[in-house]
């Protein structure tokens, strides 16, 4: 026999015995020779660190005694899941088969098959990329982030035998309709027999608000429940009904079946997304839902509560549960606690006929299992077109709008959405015009403020524009990925004997090797950054404190545009090599955990700073945009602001939610002794005092250059000439120079350096070399290593001064996902220059589009004076380097510093004075 997934009755009913099987299992993988003990319920993977990423058959079995009072009645086997394929056999004899690696089934137990003593076996199967003998390989199976994380297979969730009359409640479907207050309810019985039903519901505070009976007639049976009053889930308030249903055969009572839900209203209205008759701004995380052991089985209740009281602490009013099915307890907590989940069916990696079938089957099972849950407000069909070709395939198109329509019907209570779009795929037909883009603040800034701007204006690129496309153009915008690299503690990742988590060992083969965690500590030894940031803890705290940074920024930005309607941070969690969660895989919050809440509210003051670095007693400039999220704001409510010595106060109109309100301030900076970094602040008010919202904007104060030491230089570049002496440098012969400044080097310029020339070289040019006077041998005999690679370009190396010059656009340079983290040496030459080492959002007009590779470990401990590392300290280059050769010297840098007029940018101004110093020095 064959079985589809099941929703299982609860196996805490008062008519029903159970006995968990939980515990040691008997164990044995089709690479093994002898059994050994694994962990139920946990994925093999969890259980093995050979492993742990590994895919194929495995076998378990364990015994167990039947108590003696099961008697008479049916006995079941009942799995929470099984990765993927499981053959369940009792005594030797199979009981049956279920496919679908994230739904439960269940399977009744002949009588005639059981004795005093048992033995339970089950074959789990999860293939791989070979097709297995039911033609059946990975990519046609729903399997989601197994493909990027590693695979999970095996009894994963709780088993337990279960004792229970032929006749019983099989399923219960809730629907309950809000502000009516009605409860539409569905149950299937299986043995039926003439029977009825009593009915209890009971209100959030527990009192009796509902008794009633009603004839079993039929193995469907539906009602309709009418209560006076209800009080309505919410995030806020966690309003939770529960219901007891007794099924009575005869004067006796056969079974019962418990369960919760909640009255709620989710909807797409006027754009934008409602809960309960009011706009509601999403401020939501994806939660990839993996825990500390690097697999995705909750270790417990409390951490799943513990989390989802972190997330609310953050701001969060809804997690993405994403590409996976959770363990029932997630959905539970959220529940009770008060979080909507977004959830999506786990994608396949190849549409055919059979793996579109599988995930229709898994969303009916999904439904059958979780639809009564309050917390869950939105399903996703598929995510960034894995699996499907939607622009490419008009069939794979009429499929997805079937879908859609198909899932609508079947669920009215929820939005649905086709495709969670990202570049280059498309919506079809959806409730939701969700979108995901990454790009960081600093690196990126101009076309993250495009990409906003553009999805705000409702952009035709979010959508197919093919036959099968139906589109409203008034579905809410919801930025559903985005998200900046930080770096978790590895020290408070270790197990107590101190070693690295399994999964640390893996990444290498993710974003060009920079995803590899092991060895983190040694290579930031090797490049010498202690240097710069001091040690490892203090480099980690910076770097999460510069995740911060960008994500306050941009998601200032996305307030700032009242079209999108919410958002989605990537990510909840780091997983594995993937570091940019609020959290690590342990559960331990970003440093910035607690101030993330002011940018990630319903109210929000997004600054809009002009600049990010002025001269002192120069004006800054604030462009100030009050988002209103899900609150209106009422008349009275007042703006506050102070910044260096001003402060003052803006009366605020009466601002309706989802709205953005405009108002403009401009104070002056105060003098200072030495550059620094001054925090303008600003809170919102409410007419009786309440702060309802408050924000701060760091800037920069560079003082006067009255003491400045003019350098004297020389430079073939007409506008270099010009800058450098309004900068109040002096332009003299190239004998009489201290520093010769030019754009490109050649054979007669490194003849001069080699005599004692002082070199400036300011980068804009194409990539290659730093320069292009010397090719290498083509053919067969070159030894040149693609610039676009990384690491070390050997043909560069034997010309001075043997670096590459590679633009970081389309590179794993460019910063759009995995962590870029630049940084400036803030001693020496460059000390004048606050804060740091890293890059603030003051950079973000100077920031390089080039970079120097091909250095050896050792010169970034003296040479580089600001460089770069990705991810988990991998691809270091440098934008700022000191070579010398013979009597002089070259420094070479990539920073932007000729965008504006001279000394607009004081920070550019900054960088000049160092970089003419830096030159300058014997």
């Amino acid at each position: 026999m064959t079985t589809h997934s099941q929703s299982p009755a609860p196996a805490a009913t008062p008519l029903r015995a159970t006995l968990s099987l939980d515990g040691a299992w008997e164990f044995r993988h089709e690479t093994d020779q002898a059994w050994r003990q694994a962990k139920v319920p946990a994925p093999w993977q969890a259980c093995f660190e050979d492993l742990a990423v590994s895919f194929g058959s495995a076998t378990y079995r364990r015994s167990f005694s039947l108590p003696s009072e099961w008697t008479g009645g049916e006995i079941a086997i009942c799995f929470g899941a099984v990765s993927d394929l499981a053959i369940v056999s009792i005594n030797g004899t199979e009981l049956g088969r279920h496919e679908g690696g994230y739904l439960p089934f269940e399977f009744t137990i002949p009588a005639d098959l059981l004795k005093a003593d048992n033995t339970i076996e089950v074959l789990a199967s999860l293939p791989d990329a070979h097709r297995n003998e039911n033609g059946t390989d990975f990519a046609e199976i729903p399997h989601g982030k197994q493909s990027w994380y590693g695979p999970q297979g095996g009894i994963w969730q709780s088993v337990r035998l279960e004792a229970r009359e032929p006749a019983h409640i099989s399923s219960l479907r809730l629907d309950p309709i809000w502000p009516e207050g009605r409860l539409e309810f569905e149950a299937e019985l299986t043995g039926w027999t003439e029977s009825r039903l009593t009915i209890e519901i009971s209100g959030p505070q527990g009192e009796t608000v509902y008794t009633g009976e009603i004839p079993a007639c039929g193995h469907r049976i539906k009602h309709s429940i009418q209560l006076e009053t209800v009080a309505p889930w919410s995030p806020d308030s966690p309003s939770l009904y529960s219901i007891s249903i007794t099924l009575f055969a005869g004067g006796t009572a056969t079974d019962s079946r418990k369960d919760k839900f909640g009255f709620r209203r989710f909807e797409a209205k006027d754009g934008f997304l409602h809960l309960n008759g009011t706009p509601l701004y999403l401020r939501a995380a994806l939660d990839q839902d993996y825990y500390p052991d690097g697999f995705g089985a909750p270790p417990s209740l409390e951490l799943l509560e513990d989390q989802l009281g972190k997330a609310k602490a953050m701001g969060l009013n809804c997690l993405r549960c994403h590409i996976k099915v959770p363990d029932p307890r997630y959905y539970e907590v959220a529940d009770r606690l008060g979080m909507l989940i977004w959830t999506e069916i786990p994608n396949i990696e190849t549409f055919t006929p059979a793996s579109a079938e599988r995930l229709r089957r898994t969303m009916e099972g999904i439904l059958a299992r979780d639809r009564n849950h309050p917390s869950i407000v939105i399903w996703t069909l598929i995510n960034e077109d894995w699996g499907t070709r939607l622009r490419e395939a008009a069939e794979q198109r009429q499929w997805i709008s079937d879908m859609v329509d198909w899932l609508r019907a079947e669920d009215p209570l929820r939005l649905v959405v086709d495709n969670s779009a990202c570049f280059p795929n498309v919506h079809v037909k959806t409730d939701i015009n969700d979108y995901h883009f990454y790009r960081t603040a600093v690196d990126r800034r101009e076309e993250w403020e495009m990409l906003c701007r553009e999805f705000a204006g409702n952009a035709d690129w979010t959508f197919s524009t093919d036959k099968e496309a139906v589109r409203t153009r008034k579905e809410p915008l919801i930025l559903s990925e985005f998200g900046v690299w930080g770096l978790p503690d590895p020290a408070r990742l270790r197990g107590e004997d101190g070693g690295d988590p399994w999964w640390m060992a893996y990444g290498a083969t993710w974003a060009d090797g920079t995803a590899l965690p092991q060895g983190v500590e040694a290579r930031f030894r090797e490049l010498g950054l202690g240097q710069i940031f001091g040690d490892l803890d203090r480099f980690i705290e910076q770097v999460q404190w510069y995740q911060y940074m960008n994500l306050k920024y941009e998601i200032e930005v996305i307030r700032t545009h009242a079209p999108i309607g919410g958002y989605v941070i990537t990510e909840f969690t780091d997983v594995h090599w993937e570091g940019n969660g609020l959290m690590d895989m342990a559960r331990n919050p970003r440093v910035f955990a607690e101030a993330l809440p002011a940018v990630n509210s319903d109210v929000v003051i997004a600054p809009g700073a002009a600049r990010h670095a002025i001269h002192e007693e120069g004006t800054a400039h604030f462009d100030i945009k009050i988002s209103s999220g899900g609150k209106a704001l009422p008349e009275g409510t007042r703006l506050l602001w102070e910044f260096g010595a001003e402060n003052g106060a803006i009366e605020l109109p009466a601002i309706a939610p989802m709205q953005v309100h405009n108002a403009e301030i401009s104070a002056a900076a105060s003098k200072v002794p030495a550059p620094e970094v001054q925090k303008a602040g600003f809170r919102i008010v409410a007419p009786d005092g309440t702060i309802l919202s408050r924000n701060s904007e760091a800037i920069a104060i560079y003082g006067r250059r009255g003491a400045l030491a003019p350098v004297r230089f020389a430079a073939n570049d007409e506008g270099l000439s010009e800058r450098l002496s309004a900068l109040g440098h002096l332009m003299v012969s190239p004998n009489e120079a201290d520093v010769f400044v030019t754009g490109d080097i050649d054979a007669a310029r490194v003849e001069a350096i080699h005599s004692g020339q002082r070199v400036l070289q300011i980068l804009a040019k194409d990539p290659g070399r730093l320069r292009d006077d010397t090719p290498p041998r083509d053919g067969p005999m070159s030894i040149e290593i693609d610039a676009g690679g990384g690491g070390m370009l050997s043909g560069p190396y034997f010309s001075f001064p043997g670096y590459g010059l590679v633009n970081r656009h389309k590179s794993i340079w460019r910063g759009d996902w995995v962590g870029n983290f630049s940084w400036l040496r803030r001693d020496g030459v460059f000390a004048h220059i606050p804060d740091g080492p890293l890059f603030d959002m003051s950079f973000t007009g100077v920031v390089p589009h080039q970079l120097m590779t091909g250095f050896r470990p050792w010169e970034f401990q003296g040479r580089v004076h600001a460089g770069v590392v990705v991810g988990w300290v991998h691809k270091p280059a440098a934008f700022i380097i000191e070579k010398r050769l013979g009597r002089g010297k070259l420094v070479a840098t990539t920073f932007r510093l000729n965008q504006e007029a001279p000394d607009v940018d004081p920070l550019a101004t900054a960088l000049y004075d160092g970089l003419l110093t830096l030159a300058a020095r014997p």
